[in-house]
């Protein structure tokens, strides 16, 4: 069985991480894949333009920031088509690492259920690893994970009144 790994926490560098295995599986012969539950599909981050240039696929699935939803509704509906998107990914083996980036904020909203992520998370075939972000991780998915590595913020230039930086942030 492949590799359950969690970033977490309320620091920054949980999605850079993710991005880093990315890198790493994809430097390595394997083939990943990148599922982001906040970006907005016509967003042109950084990742999104990287991956691409080097054929990595990412999909960005949501309408932004979960906290400034003004239609939790449909925020709900693009989460729940974007997880079977990426379950239909995790199952096929086509993938040999899935990233759901994010996720936590999809599992914590319950907008997909603890069993049926955790089926989909054993169904999967040998050799897939599955790399989850976002904050407040369910103690489910700790107990299951086979690596949890939680961000703890020291210190944060936004809380100074500097705004996102290109490159950096996003």
């Amino acid at each position: 069985m492949g590799r359950l790994l969690v970033m977490t926490g309320d620091g920054k560098g949980k999605s850079t991480a993710a991005f880093g295995l990315v890198l790493r599986a994809y430097g390595r012969g394997l083939l990943p894949v990148v599922f982001q539950f906040v970006k907005r599909k016509n967003g042109a981050y950084g990742e999104h333009r990287a991956f691409r240039k080097l054929g990595i696929p990412i999909y960005p699935l949501g309408d932004g920031f979960t906290w400034r939803s003004k239609d939790l509704g449909r925020t709900a509906e693009l989460a729940r088509t974007g997880w079977a998107k990426a379950r239909e990914a995790l199952l096929s083996g086509t993938y040999d690492l899935v990233v759901l980036d994010e996720f936590t904020y999809v599992l914590n909203h319950g907008w997909v259920g603890q069993e049926e992520a955790l089926l989909a998370f054993r169904s999967r075939p040998d050799g897939v690893h599955l790399a989850v972000t976002g904050r407040g991780t369910p103690e489910w998915l700790v107990a299951v994970a086979d690596t949890v590595t939680e961000m703890r913020k020291v210190k944060h230039a936004h809380e100074a009144g500097v705004p996102a930086t290109r490159g950096v942030e996003l």
